[in-house]
């Protein structure tokens, strides 16, 4: 019913609060202006603006067209977006580790968008055993995950060393029963944490758990429990806990690159660049 032509120059016209900035914002002529709001006008059937005071004001009716009046702009260029500026050449979908989708992947995730611009990458990061379901179930193209042990099917995997972490300042190891900072259920971390500890006959309880491995470390270093957590991300507030600890040793945790068959050319390179990473990277 409103043509967003005629929309855009009524919300002009109200935003400028004046008929000539309003026509060298929208780069028509005066009269031009005036003639499609007084044919908007025709359409709503009522005086949309007040010509009357020193700057063009909205009227009653006037206030209620513009927030829908903005609405239908705004949805219209999204669809101008979507539909024509947005046109690629296809999907990408990588999942990633949660503790991993940080400095060491966004910069290589940066340049590989700057490479493909029409390629629409796709970034899921999360736990371990969601991430193969996912991959598993065909939700991913390629998969970068930590697992227990190889697999079969994975092009190549990396060690991912595990220790004990306590807080340098707040050290919880004395404690009874002994605290601990966990990922949620399902974890592979938590799992393993669990596991060591039940067998090496620990009395434990979660004191922190979080989804976030940045909410793990800071709990850690504050002093709410100690966490079983991948070497390279120990940090200033922490200290590694060491096999005088009497703590169970925790091996077998890997890094696994996975990639479907039949991948483009940006796909492929995509897993040439992340297989490059992980061969590369220090433990």
């Amino acid at each position: 019913m409103f043509d967003p032509v005629l929309l855009r120059s009524f919300v002009a016209v109200v935003d400028c609060g004046n008929f000539t900035r309003a026509a060298e914002r929208l780069h028509l002529t005066q009269s031009t202006v005036s003639q499609q709001i007084r044919r908007l006008e025709d359409v709503a059937g009522c005086q949309l603006l007040d010509r009357d005071q020193r700057r063009v004001v909205a009227t009653t009716e006037g206030e209620r067209l513009l927030a829908y009046a903005r609405r239908i702009l705004a949805l219209h260029e999204e669809a101008a977006d979507v539909l024509i500026n947005q046109q690629s050449d296809g999907v990408l979908r990588l999942g990633v580790p949660e503790d991993f989708a940080s400095e060491r992947l966004l910069p290589l995730l940066s340049a590989f968008v700057g490479a493909y611009p029409r390629v629409r990458l796709e970034v899921t990061s999360g736990l371990g055993p969601e991430l193969q379901r996912q991959y598993r179930s065909g939700e991913f193209d390629v998969l970068l995950v930590k697992q227990m042990g190889d697999s079969d099917d994975c092009l190549a995997s990396w060690p991912e060393p595990l220790c004990w972490v306590d807080s340098r300042s707040m050290p919880c190891l004395d404690r009874e029963p002994l605290p601990l900072v966990a990922f949620p259920v399902g974890g592979l971390y938590r799992n393993e944490m669990l596991q060591h500890l039940e067998v090496g006959g620990w009395r434990w309880r979660i004191g922190y758990s979080s989804a976030s491995l940045a909410g793990v470390c800071a709990a850690v270093a504050a002093g709410l429990g100690i966490s079983l957590l991948p070497v390279r991300v120990v940090q200033a507030g922490h200290q590694i806990l060491g096999e005088d600890s009497g703590l169970p040793v925790v091996q077998g945790v890997r890094l696994a690159l996975y990639a479907r068959s039949g991948l483009g050319a940006a796909g492929q390179c995509l897993q040439s660049e992340l297989f490059d990473l992980c061969a590369n990277s220090p433990c």
